[in-house]
């Protein structure tokens, strides 16, 4: 099973964020829990309704979308 089967958007909810389906968790509600050091573990226990699976997928999401895009960074010193 991929991202897609677990990432969805829907303009009635979360203002058509992505989110998980079957919840109203944006994705980037995960990654920023994922950013500010928590595991995946401790993601699923603040949200019961998340599963191991769903953080990869959101994992997997963000990663195809900086492959899609590039962003202008500055240069190593």
């Amino acid at each position: 099973m991929g991202w897609h089967d677990r990432i969805v958007t829907d303009p009635a909810v979360c203002h058509g964020k992505a989110c998980i389906r079957g919840t109203r968790i944006m994705v980037s509600v995960v990654l920023d829990n994922l950013a500010a050091g928590l595991s995946p573990d401790e993601i699923v226990s603040s949200y019961p309704s998340l599963t191991p699976d769903d953080v990869r997928a959101a994992v997997a999401y963000a990663a195809e979308l900086a492959r899609e895009r590039i962003l202008e960074l500055p240069a190593a010193s």
